[in-house]
């Protein structure tokens, strides 16, 4: 798995601290540096940790601990929290209701899982109650039409997209209108996968964001794309209203550390318990 080298290299480094004999301010540094030594390998940003450090050496001051104090599992707690609080946008959770429209759009880069991770979010939903129901407004790739229409009908979801129609935004509008007339609760809004150099597609996902409004928008990240993952994040963040990260491919071997960058410095609010939603989408 993607994180699996990075949680291992944490444990470890946890697990030498509560088995020093003597915990003082050295085996506190040398585990924190065993902990950025861990993060800066799995390609998370410098600031991030850097952070971090900052933030424990705050918190935790050893000679101001009460008497009888676990000092280890006290060390312990406050780095796990930080760890996690890296990836708590501090903000509530989104969440569609049922009997209400709620539009969806899913955005992300050319070859990230998108299409697939957008069927699993309809069906799941579908399987819950929900009625989806899906737009395609990718007019870019050659085929999104006939893939997209093949395997919404695979998973009986209502579908609408024109094959011939090259305005994305028309094609937003009259697929949101359709499906409102028939009261789906789920429209979810596929748009062209992109990189953040195209300038013309990103303000072409800009234009549909804006004819749409959206109550969520999705962006669909590669868990292995490293460093890019951070200025890819601020640039889709930049163009339209991302409010969730789903990281795919998470079976693979890459360090992921990148994927956990674009999430903390986008301050993204998270739709689902874990902070991201861990598919091994290809």
């Amino acid at each position: 798995m993607v994180l699996a080298q990075l949680g291992g290299s944490l444990s470890r480094a946890l697990a030498r601290m509560m088995n020093a004999t003597v915990v003082d301010e050295r085996v506190l540094g040398d585990c924190l540096n065993e902990i950025t030594r861990a993060l800066l390998q799995a390609d998370v940003q410098f600031d991030i940790f850097r952070d971090m450090q900052a933030s424990v050496k705050r918190t935790v001051y050893l000679g101001a601990l009460a008497a009888g104090t676990d000092k280890r599992r006290a060390i312990r707690r406050i780095m796990s929290t930080e760890l996690c609080n890296m990836l708590d946008a501090g903000k509530p959770a989104f969440a569609p209701k049922k009997g209400k429209p709620c539009v969806v759009m899913f955005v992300g880069l050319q070859g990230s899982g998108k299409t697939t991770t957008c069927m699993k979010y309809a069906h799941y939903h579908q399987k819950i109650g929900f009625k989806s129901a899906l737009v395609c407004a990718d007019t870019f790739r050659a085929g999104a039409f006939d893939q997209l229409k093949q395997n919404a009908t695979k998973i009986m979801v209502p579908f609408y997209g024109i094959y011939m129609e090259s305005d994305p935004v028309k094609i937003a509008i009259e697929g949101m209108e359709r499906f409102r007339k028939e009261n789906c609760d789920l429209i979810i809004v596929y748009t062209s996968g992109r990189h953040k150099q195209e300038a013309t597609l990103f303000e072409e996902m800009r234009q549909v964001s804006e004819a749409t409004k959206p109550d969520l928008v999705i962006f669909v990240m590669d868990g292995n794309i490293g460093q890019a993952a951070f200025a890819q994040a601020q640039a889709f963040r930049q163009s339209v209203p991302v409010g969730v990260v789903i990281v795919t491919k998470m079976d693979g071997h890459a360090k992921g550390g990148g994927a956990l960058t674009a999430l903390v410095f986008t301050s993204l609010i998270l739709h689902y318990p874990l902070g991201a939603i861990l598919t091994g989408a290809r």
